[in-house]
Order: structure tokens, then C-alpha cells, then sequence
């Protein structure tokens, strides 16, 4: 599948991939501040955004999506940057096409099954009757009656208006029926040996004590950082620190 891009800046390649029910848009200030070293290329990834949508969601079919895209591109090799389910993306990405990836970097998660964490997201968003709404703040509240105001906000932008009816980005019935694959991550026997980040939220519970083995195993030169005062959208949330872990890990490998 070929997957819509933005591209900014100009140098080594460095690809960004959101998290679940996300888009491009959601690392726009981290692409901002790294296309000022880099070629920045934000992929909005299948049954998100602008990208086609298809009944299978699964890391297989996501990455070699990226794959493609990055081959149409003339992209041959890369920096990797993923948050959450992008960070899986990005994981699943890097084992199956080593030489592609010249570093690593997974924002908040670990290549481990979780439990499920987004069925009241999807119930609620399943009772709003899209062709109903009204505006954007009646969304707003009927999300916000069930789901906090972070995540409430976060999912309304992906909400549009086209044509005078509104739908959302995200194919929310293709996530539903995959949600078992978006929680899961393939078993591999691959290792990749090449510099890898991982960078959690201190307030975060994504990544645990529990997940290193799980991390060491397929990612032996992996290094951590801690961004405190941070959840699962630390990127979000703090900004500047984020940036400068990403940029100062990326110049390293220049080095």
C-alpha cells in the first residue's frame, strides 16, 4: 500500500510513525525541529489519516506498507522514529530489513502483547452517530462523558468535515476487528544490531521492568531515557526535552 507523506527538509532520511488512531500531524513539532538536520518524512499509516484504508491491520502488512512507500521515495536508507503502535511499525520494520535502518528510535512502548487499553475508546466512539453531529465541541462532549479530556482531544483531530459531512480519519471498524493484532507483536527471531532508543514516560506504564528481556532480546544495543513528569504522549507533553533526546541520539550516529 502507498501511504500518504509529508516531507520536509533536506539530509539523511529520518521517518516518523504516529500511534493508534493518530496521523501525521501529531509529532508536527518534533518533524519541525528535526527537518531542520533532516530529510523529515511523516507517513500517515494504513486506516489512519490521508492513508487507504483495508480490512487488515497488522504489523506485517504496516510495515512492508512503509516499505513500499519508502522504496517509491528512493529511499534506501533511513533513521526510524515510532510512537506506540508506530513504535511497533518501526520495531517490525527494523528486523525484517536490518540495512535499511541506520538507527532505531520507539517512543513509549515495548515488542510485547498488552492488554487491552482502548475498548472504551472504541464503544464510545462507535455510539456517536456521524451523521448527526452538529460540530466539532458536540463531539468534544460526548467524548469527554466517558474518556478523558487528553485523549478526547487528541482523537478530535481526526475528525474532518468534507463536503458539508463530517467522518473520521482513522478506519474505526478495520481497528476494531484488528484490535487483537494491534495489541500483539509478531514473534521474531531476528535480532537488530544497530543503535536503538527507547524513550518512556516517567508517569508511563507502557514500558516496564518486565519488558527489558523482551527488548534485549531483539534489540541488544538498545539504550533508555526517561523524560519524568511524562506520559504515553511525551512527545506532547514535553516538547523540547523530546527533541533534544532525538536530535542529540541522531547526531551521535554521525559521529
Amino acid at each position: 500500500m502507498q501511504l500518504f507523506s509529508k516531507i520536509s527538509g533536506s539530509g539523511e532520511p529520518l521517518v516518523i510513525l504516529h500511534g493508534l488512531f493518530g496521523q501525521a500531524d501529531n509529532l508536527a513539532v518534533l518533524a519541525k525541529a528535526a527537518s531542520q538536520h533532516y530529510k523529515v518524512i511523516q507517513f500517515d499509516l494504513r486506516n489512519h489519516g490521508q492513508s487507504p484504508h483495508h480490512d487488515v491491520l497488522d504489523y506485517a502488512s504496516m510495515a512492508n506498507d512503509v516499505l513500499t512507500s519508502l522504496n517509491s521515495l528512493d529511499i534506501q536508507h533511513c533513521h526510524l522514529f515510532g510512537h506506540s503502535m508506530g513504535g511497533k511499525v518501526a520495531m517490525q520494520l527494523a528486523l525484517n530489513q536490518p540495512t535499511l535502518v541506520r538507527s532505531l528510535i520507539i517512543e513509549d512502548i515495548a515488542p510485547v502483547t498488552y492488554p487491552d487499553r482502548h475498548s472504551q475508546i472504541i464503544k464510545t466512539l462507535k455510539a456517536i452517530n456521524i451523521n448527526t453531529i452538529k460540530n466539532r465541541q458536540h463531539v468534544l462532549n460526548e467524548l469527554s462523558e466517558s474518556i478523558d479530556d487528553a485523549t478526547s482531544q487528541f482523537l478530535l483531530k481526526g475528525l474532518k468535515k468534507s463536503h458539508e459531512q463530517w467522518h473520521w480519519q482513522f478506519n474505526l471498524t478495520a481497528i476494531e476487528q484488528n484490535y487483537h493484532n494491534i495489541c500483539a507483536f509478531p514473534r521474531h527471531s531476528k535480532q537488530f544490531n544497530r543503535p536503538t532508543l527507547f524513550i518512556k514516560g516517567g508517569l508511563s506504564d507502557y514500558i516496564t521492568q518486565n519488558n527489558y528481556n523482551s527488548i534485549d532480546n531483539y534489540f541488544p544495543l538498545a539504550k533508555f531515557k526517561i523524560i519524568q513528569g511524562a506520559g504515553h504522549w511525551a512527545h506532547a507533553e514535553k516538547p523540547n526535552i523530546m527533541n533534544k533526546i532525538v536530535l542529540d541520539f541522531l547526531q551521535k550516529q554521525a559521529e
